[in-house]
């Protein structure tokens, strides 16, 4: 077996969240070792960004580039009723700054996560692709680094001080340590599809993000995309896409076209392109962030329903606060878990915040217009929660909605292990 050294941390897969890790770490001075599954590009789902993308995106400067890019532009955000019936869209800049924070992008995740990548690369962390980790290494009940199979079969082990689990919804550590705890309610299923010539709105609208709801609150995502394409998808509860017997990805969302307006009428003038892909959307949790020599980021740590596209934002906020605390971290040579107590608790934080906003949404009575109607003031925190500005005091927001609709206690996970790593739960 060869054995190889990362002299000081190593990430396990170079999505979003592991590559803007690897870039803070490696701007920072640190030698980092990313290692992916895949090679890029590769297709991703997930492709809208929110407002508060921008703040991790600036600190990696990488702005500029997507000023440059072809990535169409995003104001807002629109909510359908079925009968096609459109909200007044919720326009970011009417809180934020019009040419930074309001502006942000539709993406293509095969060319975006390419371009974070890259961008480690440039600031001098190793990427080794195709490259599948299959064991976390352990010495005297702390991970030590892992081991991992190349594309030829051949088997290397690496060793760090610390190793970051960015491996997103697979949740590598989290699964074999049987710490990974399903959301008792937020458990969807997704059927999406990609359009070319299906009808955008115009100006200033043409990229919003388009929510837009079925029967038993279920919804699809609109979302343009550059180069004339329109990435399309419906979530609902496995038991309502299925009715009737209806298994075939295809003909669920052929179905479901009927059951919004809206949907129908934007779709009537494309054509569909592409496979249609299926998969679950079941929130997770898990529950430490940190076990000795080890730390979750992005959806490794957790994964939550993409009902207001969260998922980005979270993996890049994840990333560069994982980043910063782990060089902290080795300056100190402390690994204790007490140092990442805080990054444990500022992702909870926002998760939670926007967990709460999740539930309320799924909510058969609940809607956004009541809860303004009622309290006109509560539309600026609403507005900043989809924005992704959830590491504040919303206490305020959530007793308003909680006078419509219940909304979930917070849950009791999320901070550092202070034991010692345990022996994996067996598969």
């Amino acid at each position: 077996m060869n054995v190889q050294t990362s002299p000081e941390v190593l990430i396990i897969g170079g999505g979003p969240a592991g590559a803007t890790a690897a870039a803070i770490l490696a701007e920072h001075g640190h030698e980092v070792l990313v290692l992916e599954r895949e090679k890029f590009p590769r297709y991703h789902i997930g492709e809208s960004l929110i407002p508060f993308t921008y703040h991790p995106l600036e600190r990696l400067g990488l702005i500029p580039r997507l000023r440059a890019s072809a990535f169409q532009k995003k104001y807002s955000v629109v909510f359908v009723q079925p009968d096609g019936r459109a909200s007044q869209p919720f326009y970011f800049f009417t809180r934020y700054d019009r040419d930074t924070v309001a502006q942000t992008w539709q993406v293509l995740r095969s060319e975006f996560d390419l371009m974070l990548l890259n961008h480690a690369r440039e600031r001098g962390a190793a990427v080794c692709e195709q490259t599948t980790v299959t064991d976390l290494l352990r010495e005297d009940g702390r991970v030590v680094g892992v081991r991992a199979r190349h594309a030829d079969g051949s088997i290397a082990e690496y060793r760090a001080p610390l190793t970051l689990d960015c491996s997103g919804k697979d949740s590598f550590a989290a699964v074999r340590q049987g710490w990974r705890v399903r959301d008792p309610y937020l458990n969807k299923v997704a059927v999406w599809t990609y359009y070319e010539g299906s009808k955008r709105e115009t100006g200033l609208d043409e990229g919003q993000t388009t929510v837009a709801f079925v029967p038993e609150k279920g919804w699809f995502w609109h979302i343009p995309l550059h180069g004339d394409r329109v990435s399309v998808g419906v979530v609902a509860e496995g038991k309502y896409l299925t009715r009737g017997g209806v298994k075939d990805p295809r003909a669920i969302f052929e179905r479901e076209i009927h059951q919004n307006l809206w949907i129908r009428d934007h779709l009537a003038t494309g054509r569909q392109v592409g496979p249609y892909y299926v998969t679950s959307e079941y929130t997770h949790h898990a529950r430490y962030c940190y076990a000795p020599g080890l730390l979750l980021v992005g959806d490794a740590f957790c994964f939550l329903d993409p009902v207001f596209s969260s998922g980005l934002m979270l993996a890049l906020k994840s990333g560069v606060l994982a980043g910063d605390t782990v060089h902290e971290a080795l300056v100190a040579r402390d690994f204790s878990p007490e140092r990442f107590a805080a990054y444990g608790t500022t992702m909870r934080q926002g998760i939670e915040n926007m967990r709460k906003l999740v539930y309320a949404f799924y909510n058969p009575t609940f809607s956004f217009k009541a809860v303004i109607d009622k309290y006109p003031e509560a539309a600026g925190d609403i507005t900043d929660c989809l924005s992704g500005d959830v590491n504040k005091d919303l206490s305020g927001l959530w007793a308003k909605i909680r006078e419509f609709v219940p909304l979930p206690e917070e849950l009791p996970l999320g901070g550092p292990m202070e034991s010692v790593l345990p022996e994996p739960v067996p598969a």
